[in-house]
C-alpha cells in the first residue's frame, strides 16, 4: 500500500489512496493502472470507461505516463586531477511500460536518481576541472546512456539529464581565477608582440622596396649613361670619319699638301711657344730647329 500511494496519479503523484473497485471505473488520460485479480497481475486500464469485477478485480498501481521531473540532490564528486566539487542535476523521466515500471523495481524514481548519482561520479572521475566545464553537454548525454542501458528493464526512459550548479572550492576558485588573468595577460603580450612583429616586418619591406627600387634607377641611370656616352661615341666617330673623307678629299686637290704642310707648321710652332710654361723639365727632339724636315715627315 505504501508503494502504491507513492505512484497515485498526476498532477500529485504521491497520493494516500488508490482508486476504489466499483465496477465501473473512469480512467484519465496520460495514466495507466495497473490492475490484480485475487493477486496476480490482469491487465493494465486505458484512458476512458473500464468496468472490473469487485473484490476480484483490484488496481493494484497508478503510474503516470508524463514527463516526469526529478531533483538530483547535490552530492560531492573527485575529478581526475583531485578536486572535489558539489554537483547537482534535474533529470526528465518517462514511464514507457507500466507492467516494468510496477514490477520490475521496488522504487523506480529512487533507483533512477540513485544511478544518476553515481553514474555523474563515475563519469566526472574521468574528467579533469577544466574539461568539466568544457564538456558539459557531453557529460549529460553519458549519464543519459547509461541510465538507459539500466533502467530499460525497469520500464523507464530517461530522457534528458542537466546540470544544474557546479561548486569548486573556494581556493580553487581563487586559482582559476588568476589561472583566467594569467592567460589574459598572455594573449595580451602574444598580440602586441605580434603587432611589433608586424611593425618590423612592414618596416624592412619597406626598405627592402626602396632598395630594390633605387637600384632599379641606378641600373637604369647608368643604362641610359651608357648608351648617351655610345651615341656620343658614335656621333664623334662619325663626325671624324667625315672630317677624315674631307681632308683626304682636300689633300686629294691640287697643292694640298702644301696647304698641310702649312697647318702642321703652325701647330709645330704654337706648341713650341708653350715648352717650358708649366714645367722646369723640357724634353725636345734633336733636330729642335729643322722644321723643314719634322713637317716632311
Amino acid at each position: 500500500l505504501k508503494r502504491a500511494a507513492r505512484l497515485a496519479p498526476a498532477p500529485c503523484r504521491w497520493n494516500s489512496g488508490l482508486p476504489v473497485n466499483i465496477g465501473v471505473l473512469f480512467v484519465p488520460q496520460q495514466e495507466a493502472w495497473v490492475v490484480e485479480r485475487m493477486g496476480k497481475f490482469h491487465r493494465i486500464l486505458e484512458p476512458g470507461l473500464n468496468f472490473l469485477i469487485p473484490l476480484l478485480d483490484r488496481i493494484r498501481y497508478v503510474q503516470s505516463l508524463k514527463e516526469i521531473v526529478i531533483n538530483v540532490p547535490e552530492q560531492s564528486a573527485v575529478t581526475l586531477d583531485n578536486v572535489t566539487l558539489q554537483i547537482d542535476g534535474v533529470l526528465y523521466l518517462r514511464v514507457m511500460d507500466p507492467y516494468k515500471a510496477s514490477y520490475g523495481v521496488e522504487d523506480p524514481e529512487y533507483a533512477v536518481t540513485q544511478l544518476a548519482q553515481t553514474t555523474m561520479r563515475s563519469e566526472l572521475g574521468k574528467l579533469s576541472l577544466d574539461r568539466v566545464f568544457r564538456e558539459r553537454e557531453s557529460l549529460n548525454a553519458s549519464i543519459v546512456d547509461a541510465i538507459n542501458q539500466a533502467s530499460d528493464c525497469w520500464g523507464i526512459r530517461c530522457l534528458r539529464y542537466e546540470i544544474k550548479d557546479i561548486h569548486v572550492p573556494p581556493r580553487v576558485k581563487e586559482s582559476m581565477q588568476m589561472q583566467v588573468e594569467a592567460e589574459r595577460r598572455k594573449r595580451a603580450t602574444v598580440l602586441e608582440s605580434e603587432g611589433t612583429r608586424e611593425s618590423a616586418i612592414n618596416v624592412a619591406e619597406g626598405q627592402k622596396q626602396a632598395q630594390i627600387l633605387a637600384s632599379e634607377a641606378e641600373k637604369a641611370e647608368q643604362i641610359n649613361k651608357a648608351a648617351g656616352e655610345a651615341n656620343a661615341m658614335l656621333v664623334k666617330a662619325r663626325a671624324k670619319a667625315e672630317a677624315i673623307q674631307l681632308l683626304a678629299a682636300a689633300l686629294a686637290q691640287q697643292h694640298g699638301n702644301a696647304a698641310a704642310s702649312l697647318s702642321v707648321a703652325e701647330q709645330y710652332v704654337n706648341a713650341f711657344s708653350k715648352i717650358a710654361k708649366d714645367s722646369n723639365t723640357v724634353l725636345l727632339p734633336a733636330n729642335t730647329g729643322d722644321v723643314t724636315n719634322m713637317v716632311a715627315q
